[in-house]
Order: C-alpha cells, then structure tokens, then sequence
C-alpha cells in the first residue's frame, strides 16, 4: 500500500499505448484541421486501414457531405478556445453509414496558444428498434429539404414530417432584423393552443436568458429540459429540446420540440439520444433555411430587375384601344423532377406610342431564367423602342433586333441568346395592323365570340439570334397587314401561359389542350372587357406555370375615329385650301376656337414647308452618249406637247397629301408627299424670309417628327387637346 510522502506512481505505458487501448475514437488535428494522429478504435469505428489518412484533412474519415458544413463550424469554434459537441453521419469504406457522436476540445502549447484539435468520438446508435426508427426520420428530412428551395415550403415540410410522428409541438423562429420572429407552430391532431399560450406565427419571439431556447442559442447546442414539474405542465407539455440552427458561422434561429399528453405516447419524455437527434436535424434544417433565403434573396433581386424593366402597372391611354397586361414569375418548383430555378426569366411586353396616333405593340421571350436573361430582356426592350422612334416597318426592326442580339451577346458564349418576338403596329384610325414575327407564337384573335389564331404565315421568321449558314448568317424577316374589324381581340402571350406544370394528382395538359381550354374560357368572356378576358386566360388551365409568363389583350374600338383627308397640288395657292379645309374639319370637330386657330397655324406652316422644298420631280436623264438611235413612224409622234419641250415630256406634277385626326385627348396632323428628303430645323438669319417654319412647330406642337413611307416621307405634329 502506498505511504504518505512516498514519490509519485510512474505509468509504464507511454502515452500511445493507453490512447492505442482505449474504446474511444481518438483524433488529432493541427490547426488546418489536418490529422496528425490517429488511434486504432478509431480506424476500426471508420472503417478505415493503416496510416494512410495521417496528414489528410479530418473530412477524408467519411464524414457526409451534409455534415462538412458543421465539420468546419466544429474546428472554428474550438480553435477560438471552445469546446464542441455533436454528432456526426460518417460513410464507411465498405459502403455501411455509421453514426457518431463527437466532442472536440482545443490543445493548446505550454505559451497559453492553440495548436490544435482534439476530437473523441464513439458511435451513437445503439442497437434498438425506437432509434433505428429515429435516423430513418433523419434521412426523412433530407429528403423533404432537398425538395424544395423556397423558405415557406422547406419550413412547413419539417414540420410535416416532425409532427406527429417525432414530436407534438414544434416551433421555428427565425432572425429578422434583429427581432426573433415565429415562422412555424405546429401541433398534433386539431388541437389549437388557447389565446396568449405562445406568440403566433409572424409575431416576434423574446426568449429570457436563462430559457431552454435561448441557452440553446448562446451555447450554440441543443438543450433538453423535463417540463414535467415546470409550469408548461399546464398545458400538457412533459418534454421539450431546443435546438439552434445555424449556417455559415450565424444563429439563424431556434427550432424548438415538444411532447405532451396530448400525443397518447407511452413515454412521452425525449432523451439524450433524441437531443442529439435534433441537433443533427437543425443542422440540416438550418443549411436548408439558409439556402432557402439566398434563393429568396436572388429570386426577389431578378424579380424587382424584371418589373422595373417592364412597363408599369397601368397601360396607357391610347386612341381606339383597350389594353390590359400581365407579367406573372412562376413560384419555385417543390418536387417535381425539374430541378430548382429562380423562376424568373425574361419574358416581357410594351406598348410604344408612334407618331399619328399609331401604336407599337411586342411580346417576347428571352432564353434562359434569371437576372442575366432579365437584363438582356431590359437591353433589348430599351433597343426596340429606340428603333421604333425611327418609325420603320416591323420587319426593318426585327432585321435590326437580330443584328443587335448577336453583337451584345458575350465573346466567349457558344452561342448568341436566342429570343422570340412579334412586333405590332396598329393604326387605330384605319385599323391595319401591320407586324413581323421572329419565332413566337401566333396570338388568339377574337371576333364576335369566336376565338382564332391570328395567320402569321405570311409574317414568320426564324428567332432573333439565330444564324443562317446558306444565308450568310442574315435572316429574311417578312411582315403582313390585316385589317381589324371593330371590336376585335387579339390575345399575346408567351409560352408560360401554356406549359403548366404536372397538378398533384399527375394530371398534365399539353400546351394544345392548354390552349383548347383557354379558347374555351374566352369564348365564354369575349364580350366581357379586357381586364376579365386577361384574368380569365390566365386562369383558364389549371396547376402552376412551369415558366414566366407575359400576357396583353387589346381590344380595337367599336365606333370610327375622327379623320379627314384630302390630296391637293403642290402649288403655294393649296396652301390656303389645306388651311380652309383645316379650320372646317376643326369647327366640325367641337374644337374651341385657340385650339383651332393654333392648329390651322401650323397646318400652313408644314403644307408651306412642303410645297416650298418638295419640287417636282427631275425631268429623266437622257440616253447615254452612243446608245443606238430609236426609229419610230412620224404619225406615232405626239408633237403637240413634244414640240413645246423641245422633244421632252412635260415633268410630273407633284401632289401632297393632308391627313387629319382627333383622338380623345390629342389631334394629329400629317402631310404625306413623295419627296425622300426628310425635313430639320435650321437657324435662321434676321435677314432670312424663311426657315422659321418647323422652328415655329417645334415650339408649340406637343411632338412633330418626319418618317420615310414606301413612297415618299409623312410629317406629322400632335397637339393636345383640353
């Protein structure tokens, strides 16, 4: 027996040959988390062999990808001067899974400094049928998580799968602005908790210091309390485990369960083994959640990009039209076999006033979802209403949008993005409506209750970004013009609107029967007014969009507009009939007399402009010097106007053309003559008799402007109207 003041017991086994005895995991890391050494129980409860993983980081022990996120939390906290506990799914080399519960604590240089890690580990499923059925609740919630990205669905899937088969009560709180904010609470069967019992769901949380949920936070550990003395015992609750949930090095929240009476459980009490349970599941959880908000984060980001690059909410007053549109994302899919998109794309619509009162209406898909293809939509939107100031003709656009969609898209992409796009231009006054298409599907048109396809054979072409080997890499875009009658309807709409996703019962329609069904439902609303035709097509097919959708319905008026028109001479006495039929036409049209008066000013001064500039046209240039002589009969010579000419015709008589329109709040004056030459302001001397004409338009008119016609060019001006 050993005597008092007899020196120290010396061990006669070295240090690695206790740790190379020991029932216990051993595993040290330096401070890059890289083994250093590592004891025989180890290799045997990891399956591995040898000295192979000396010098390797502590993930090569098979620890699953889904708990590498908390592998790394392990070793920063601990090097901090912490200590850790956890558990851990690690995969064998023979392919098994093995579950084990960790504790990490730092080591630290005689100096105070942490060199490195320490980690004991042992195997934390025991051999009874309650905790099998524990970790398949584990691989359960995996699967539930990997389901979905969107925060409200990932919350609610937990507590789905928790309640009631793990437990009776759970709750998950969650940061918000430094507030603690309650986003799930969920009980078993029907019961609902009295008033005042817990904060409600979107109420903020204030947990005291020293309760479970709050521990559970600061410890940054689950936490297991026995409510069964407690004063929640009350309410029924016996057993209860908070758990943080944590991402990236952030508390994100709590997630909080609970058993009661109300379960009928046996034994309605957790234990440790349940509390590590949770643990794992809140790491998983808090990954998901955190996954769920940078999803949302992103998703919101190319949502509010989309929407300001889109027209706004209101669609513009304009003459003989009725509009109503719609710009709808697609939620984010849960599980469908699909993959996990942000679900916004770039689809997108506008409708450009052009000059006289005409319109320019597009509808188009840019490929690919997220902010890229939204900012290529918000680019090529920009473009299409640059090159419609220009007043071309729609398939003049589309050659140009082509060619732009080619050079903006990156050096380095295989390819240019593709985008299909019919552009519209409707003339309310004469109802034509004249388009190009580039790859897009024909919109419905509906007339007297009957709902048909627009033809656009005649108009179609290929998508804009698409190269022609045969062609030189040029496409050949065509456009048509048909006339609307009064009261048509022409439904735009890109392909979201009829590629729906799967329903739950696995029910699908093509995008035929899509279509079919809201050829159906308009039909029933045709007469209704645009606002319910646009609500009805969107909800005629039934189950989720698939894809964006962009949606216009335009409704041409039912009554004639104003207009009057008339062709006179080039000669400067027209002058004064252009301007008389001006004020008649006006005094017809209830126009107060300022109104008028100013009108019939600026009428002179483009029909003045006209006549003075657009002079006949040149006599024909001769036959070329040598050209062979032409032999005619004398009786086949007209000399009574040939002799007066010294043999030449007499030069064509140019005539202009003077169009005018009321609309409801604006008029709109034209003057059509075939003169190419488009007109612009010059300054003007004191001295100069002229060139104060379109000076003088400039300055009263609302907009004037010029465009080229297929044979000649039409200035215009608008003036608005009290």
């Amino acid at each position: 027996m050993k005597q008092w003041g007899e020196p120290p017991f010396e061990p006669e086994l070295a240090p690695e040959a206790v740790l190379g005895q020991m029932e216990m995991a051993v595993i040290v890391c330096d401070r890059f988390s890289n083994i250093i050494h590592i004891n025989a129980f180890a290799k045997k409860l990891f399956g591995f062999a040898g000295s192979e993983y000396i010098g390797q980081s502590v993930l090569s022990l098979g620890i699953a990808e889904e708990d590498h996120e908390q592998a790394t939390e392990l070793a920063r906290h601990v090097l901090k001067g912490g200590v850790w506990e956890g558990t851990f799914c690690n995969l064998r080399e023979d392919g098994s899974t093995i579950y084990t519960r960790a504790q990490a604590v730092p080591l630290r240089h005689p100096s105070g400094a942490i060199d490195g890690v320490a980690i004991l580990a042992r195997e934390a499923l025991r051999s009874n049928q309650r905790e099998q059925d524990r970790y398949g609740l584990l691989d359960r919630i995996g699967t539930r998580l990997a389901g979905s990205l969107e925060l409200e669905v990932t919350l609610r899937a937990v507590a789905d799968t928790l309640v009631p088969q793990f437990a009776d009560h759970v709750f998950i709180d969650l940061a918000s602005s430094d507030k603690l904010m309650r986003r799930i609470s969920r009980h078993t069967g029907d019961w609902t908790p009295p008033p005042g019992t817990w904060p409600e769901v979107d109420e903020q949380v204030a947990y005291p210091p020293d309760h479970h949920a709050a521990k559970a936070m600061s410890r940054r550990d689950a936490v297991l309390v026995d409510l069964t003395t407690g004063l929640d015992d009350e309410l029924g609750l016996t057993s209860m485990i908070s758990a943080p949930l944590v991402a990236r090095g952030q508390v994100l929240g709590v997630m909080s369960l609970g058993l009661s009476h109300l379960g009928r459980r046996t034994d309605p009490h957790y234990d440790g083994f349940d509390r590590d349970l949770v643990g794992a599941i809140a790491g998983r959880v808090a990954l998901s959640i955190d996954n769920a908000l940078l999803f949302e984060e992103e998703r919101q980001t190319a949502l509010a990009f989309q929407r300001h690059l889109l027209p706004g909410e209101r669609p513009p007053r304009l003459d003989g039209l009725q509009i109503a549109w719609r710009y709808e994302p697609a939620k984010p899919l849960e599980s469908h076999g699909h993959g996990i998109q942000t679900q916004v794309g770039g689809d997108w619509y506008d409708v450009i006033p052009l000059s006289a009162g005409r319109v320019g209406i597009v509808i188009g898909d840019v490929e690919g979802r997220g902010a890229r293809a939204a900012a290529v939509m918000g680019q090529l939107r920009a473009a299409l209403r640059a090159f419609a100031q220009d007043d071309k003709s729609p398939a003049d656009i589309m050659r140009k949008l082509d060619e732009w969609v080619r050079t903006m898209s990156p050096a380095d992409a295989p390819r240019p993005s593709l985008v299909s796009c019919t552009y519209f231009v409707y003339d309310a006054w004469s109802r034509e409506l004249t388009f190009s298409n580039a790859g897009h599907s024909p919109p419905m048109l509906v007339l007297d209750g009957r709902v048909g396809e627009l033809d656009f054979h005649s108009a179609a072409g290929a998508m804009l970004g698409v190269r022609s080997p045969g062609l030189g890499g040029d496409i050949i875009y065509n456009e048509a013009t048909v006339t609307l009658p009064p009261g048509s309807t022409l439904v735009l709409y890109t392909d979201g609107l009829v590629e729906r996703r799967p329903k739950d019962d696995g029910t699908y329609y093509s995008s035929e029967q899509s279509r079919l069904l809201i050829e159906e439902a308009v039909g029933r609303v045709s007469r209704s007014d645009v606002e319910t035709v646009a609500n009805t097509v969107f909800a005629a097919v039934p189950g989720d969009i698939d894809d964006d959708v962009a949606l216009v319905v335009i409704r041409t008026a039912s009554e004639e507009l104003p207009v009057e028109e008339r062709t006179f001479p080039s000669e400067p006495i027209m002058v004064s009939e252009a301007r008389r039929l001006a004020a008649e036409t006006f005094a017809a049209w209830g126009l107060h007399e300022d109104e008028a008066e100013m009108a019939c000013l600026l009428v002179s001064e483009i029909v003045t402009n006209v006549v003075l500039h657009a002079t006949n046209v040149p006599a024909q240039k001769r036959a070329l010097v040598g050209a062979p002589e032409l032999s005619f009969d004398e009786d086949d010579w007209d000399l009574g106007s040939a002799s007066l000419g010294l043999g030449r015709p007499d030069p064509v008589k140019q005539e202009f053309r003077l169009r005018l329109r009321k609309g409801v709040g604006s008029l709109w004056v034209e003057v059509f003559d075939p003169d190419l030459r488009l007109p612009r302001i010059r300054n003007a001397g004191e001295t100069d008799e002229g060139g104060r004409g379109l000076y003088l338009v400039d300055q009263i008119a609302a907009r004037w402007g010029s465009r080229p016609t297929p044979d000649g060019k039409a200035v215009w001006f608008e003036l608005p109207l009290a």
